[in-house]
């Protein structure tokens, strides 16, 4: 049964505890046996986080249907719409078990992989994944427990590999395993991943995060599963994705710069410029982009983050990401609160350098030939020539909210949508401060709900200018053709 709450807006003031202010880059955060509980989740959510991530790949179904049940109830208490990101496992690739638990390797040595289920030893492992024979060939190198140790292979058939090892050192059960360069025939589903989404889909979350994506086929085939009950982030974290990264960016409502096993496959300086490739990318389409993994990887055990963390977080604000993640941070940390609240803090003082014109604002993106586009052009010209408090968005899909954010207008956007479902969603969006109340009447009920909730949520004052964007009739999704400036 789904878990669905309305969040009650209208004849209410939203509890100035969980108001997050201005900031337009949001938070991702995941939760984990550090975060459990009302009283944790509630906390991060105080400190700044947008949106929650449910990591599939750790815990029990009992376990992420109370974090669900409490971050609604959350919803609740705040007034406020809170986005769940569900993360697939995906087809993680490990080798099996060993006689002893673990070995060591020095490089030179041989080394057998098979598909025997016997435990390992010094000289063999397990490999349970035919599909990973199928794609290798002599001189192909495999990456063992996250890069740390390298084989390559020298001689290969169906069910086995005969390998040297160019990288050594302590290897134990159940480690993960990385072919560089090679499209692996598996699906990005597998039998644990149909199950998991079944149950998260009846849980009703926003989100789903579909792991380890080669090619575009991967999100259509997730699509058909999904059938419109939540939107699809594609992760990328193979190398394969990049060489077909428009086409996954086409077929994805969002995408995940996923850098942990992205820069396990690839060579450590090419991860960065990947990284802003695939941002120019969803941000060319107007997809929204979350940059993860070791945003504040110190803070697993340390109070503060290291300068070079903050520099990487504050680095994703000015290429204008949609939000940053924190994932064993947030999770497993010694400091959960605290590293949602100086990633808030971080996040707050570069886009205050922004708007101060340091860094230059960044590329203007040419908008495509649509009514919707070129509203969405004038809403960031007149932010920028007028003093404009807030442009509110009437939305039913959240397709304006979206097109609004490509263009990164100064001031912050403010969606109103009759959709529970949307509110929850745009949550991850650049900018985008939600609101679930019912739809307008007419114009004039438009304006005066713009006046009301723009004022009530914290954006305007009375007289203060405000954009009103809308599409006509009402209710009709990507119907974007109206622009009104009216006064709070």
């Amino acid at each position: 049964m789904e878990i669905q709450t309305s969040v009650p807006t209208a004849n209410c003031t939203t509890d100035s505890r969980f108001r997050r202010g201005h900031r337009r880059t949001k938070i991702l955060a995941t939760l984990g046996p550090s975060s459990d509980g009302d009283e944790q989740i509630r906390a991060l959510f105080a400190a700044g986080a947008n949106v929650f991530r449910l990591n599939f790949s750790h815990g029990t179904h009992a376990g992420h249907r109370a974090r669900v049940e409490a971050i609604r109830r959350i919803e609740q208490q705040a007034r406020r719409p809170i986005g769940i990101l569900m993360d697939l496992q995906g087809p993680k690739m490990r080798l099996g078990v060993f006689q002893q638990g673990k070995i060591e390797l020095e490089a030179g040595q041989a080394f057998r992989l098979d598909l025997q289920s016997l435990p390992g030893s010094q000289c063999r492992a397990p490999l349970p994944h035919p599909e990973i024979f199928a794609a290798l060939s002599p001189g192909k190198e495999l990456l063992l427990d996250d890069g740390r140790i390298c084989l390559r292979v020298s001689q290969c058939g169906a069910d086995y590999a005969e390998t040297l090892v160019v990288t050594g050192g302590v290897l134990s059960d159940r480690k993960g395993v990385n072919v560089p360069g090679a499209v692996i025939p598996i699906s990005a589903l597998t039998e644990k991943d149909r199950r998991d989404l079944a149950f998260a889909l009846e849980l009703g979350v926003d989100w789903i995060a579909l792991s380890f994506v080669q090619r575009a086929q991967d999100v259509i085939d997730a699509r058909t599963l999904i059938g419109g009950r939540a939107r699809i982030m594609a992760k990328l974290e193979k190398p394969a994705a990049i060489d077909c990264l428009r086409e996954i960016v086409a077929e994805s409502d969002a995408v995940m710069v996923a850098r942990g096993d992205l820069g396990v496959e690839l060579p450590p300086e090419d991860v960065p410029g990947i990284q802003k490739m695939i941002i120019r990318e969803c941000r060319r389409s107007g997809k929204p982009v979350v940059v993860a993994t070791q945003m504040l990887e110190s803070m697993i055990f340390a109070p503060t983050p290291t300068r070079a963390e903050a520099s990487d977080v504050a680095g994703a604000v000015y290429d204008r990401v949609d939000a940053v993640m924190l994932s064993a941070e947030s999770a497993s940390g010694r400091y959960p609160r605290e590293a949602v609240a100086i990633m808030d803090r971080i996040i707050r003082r570069a886009e205050l350098d922004m708007q101060s014109g340091n860094p230059p604002s960044g590329e203007s993106l040419r908008p495509e030939a649509t009514e919707a586009d070129a509203i969405s052009l004038a809403v960031r010209q007149m932010t920028e020539s007028l003093p404009v408090a807030a442009t509110v968005a009437y939305t039913t899909s959240g397709a304006t909210t979206l097109r609004l954010a490509r263009e990164r207008p100064v001031a912050p956007i403010l969606c109103i949508t009759p959709k529970l479902s949307t509110a929850r969603w745009s949550t991850l969006i650049w900018g985008a401060h939600t609101v679930n109340t019912d739809d307008a009447n007419d114009v004039e009920d438009m304006v005066n709900k713009a006046r009301s909730h723009s004022v009530r949520e914290g954006f305007a004052d009375h007289g203060d200018r405000l954009l009103i964007v809308a599409g006509m009739p009402f209710g009709t999704p990507g119907a974007t053709n109206l622009l009104r400036i009216a006064k709070a």
